[in-house]
């Protein structure tokens, strides 16, 4: 099976593209098409490391395969550089609604940070109706192209900065606008959930959905922050997870595990985990495990029973697609259609949307998969 870096795949005679997918975990500035960064920086006048698509995309690539989240995240000083105004906001959406819906996603949130896009004098309420606007714009062009897709917006917080309520009360303020969720993410390490109480509080009496990044760049300890403080009903990578099963004996195809407190309670509340395996790679979130995709937990994982999710991460950073991930995992583990549906079982299951609608997509899932 050959795999592009954005291509396609086939399993089983079946393309992989084609399939009905649901993507969760999939950062708005971590997909900004290289063209649309040069056009844009020239609008805003913001100086590049290169003037050509081609040559963009492959720096953001080595800047990004670093195997620190630190410099990982430096990239993002580009993209979140061309998308300070209105009209920015709402092309990246659209394009962003259009490539989904290209690489077969049916369902997905696109989270963001609107406190990084205020440079230029956005309001916070003006910058999440931009990227409202670009969203429906995406999915009324992927409808007229004879595809069906629908976007929510994940209102992220910042776990470096203080504006967390406010980003929180910002999320609750556009429920039922395209806004389905909240998140925290930034710097993991040294930055812990419980620093941000007043803002899960806030959202748990709002009885608004909540999904933590934890368990990329710290471990246990953060993990069971997100939960316990952040109220996660999601896991936001949560790779690091594996860190507390021990592995007492591997025959042929059978592992015998012992499961630490936090791993089995996420196990047996099935809270999914949000994996990225290209990310978590390249940001050295599994450097315990090695330094393949083989290497990955993320077999382990889904083997013992936890409800993983297959994701992106950041597109541009990763040059990938969803596509591609479920590609690179079946290269690696020797997965069939079978566990591909699961896995999209899973992620609507996890969905921040209502049971019926949750219920709606695993049809749309199975359908497609029969097909």
């Amino acid at each position: 099976m050959s795999i592009e870096p954005t291509g396609d795949a086939t399993l089983e005679g079946v393309s992989l593209r084609s399939l009905p997918k649901v993507s969760l975990h999939d950062h708005l500035d971590g997909a900004v098409r290289p063209a649309t960064i040069l056009e844009l920086a020239d609008e805003v006048g913001l100086e590049l490391p290169e003037r050509d698509a081609a040559r963009l995309g492959g720096w953001i690539g080595k800047k990004a395969d670093s195997g620190s989240l630190t410099e990982y995240l430096t990239t993002f000083e580009l993209t979140t550089g061309v998308m300070q105004t209105a009209a920015g906001l709402t092309r990246v959406a659209r394009e962003f609604v259009e490539d989904l819906a290209a690489d077969g996603v049916i369902y997905g949130e696109v989270r963001w940070a609107p406190e990084q896009h205020q440079a230029r004098g956005l309001s916070l309420e003006q910058a999440v109706e931009a990227v409202q606007q670009g969203i429906e714009e995406g999915e009324d062009a992927a409808d007229r192209s004879g595809r069906s897709i629908r976007v929510g917006q994940l209102i992220t917080a910042m776990r470096q900065t203080d504006r967390s309520r406010e980003i929180a009360e910002l999320a609750v303020a556009h429920r039922g606008r395209g806004v389905v969720g909240f998140d925290l993410a930034g710097p993991e390490d040294g930055f812990p959930a419980s620093e941000h109480r007043a803002a899960f509080e806030y959202l748990a009496e709002n009885f608004f959905p909540v999904t933590v990044h934890a368990g990329e760049a710290a471990g246990i300890a953060s993990i069971r922050s997100a939960l316990l403080d952040g109220r996660a009903l999601r896991l936001g990578h949560g790779v690091r997870l594996a860190s507390d099963l021990q592995v007492i004996n591997r025959e042929d195809d059978e592992v015998q595990v012992q499961f630490g407190d936090l791993a089995r309670w996420v196990r047996d509340r099935e809270i999914p985990l949000e994996l990225s395996p290209s990310s978590n790679l390249q940001t050295g979130a599994i450097t315990a495990w090695g330094t393949e995709i083989a290497d990955h937990p993320f077999d382990l994982l889904y083997q013992l029973g936890f409800a993983v999710t297959v994701n992106v991460d950041n597109r541009t950073m990763s040059a990938t697609s969803l596509t591609r991930e479920l590609s690179l995992l079946v290269d690696a583990f020797g997965y069939d259609l079978d566990d591909l549906e699961t896995f999209q079982f899973n992620a609507a299951a996890a969905a921040f949307l209502p049971v019926e609608e949750r219920e709606e997509l695993v049809e749309m899932i199975a359908e497609g998969f029969e097909d």
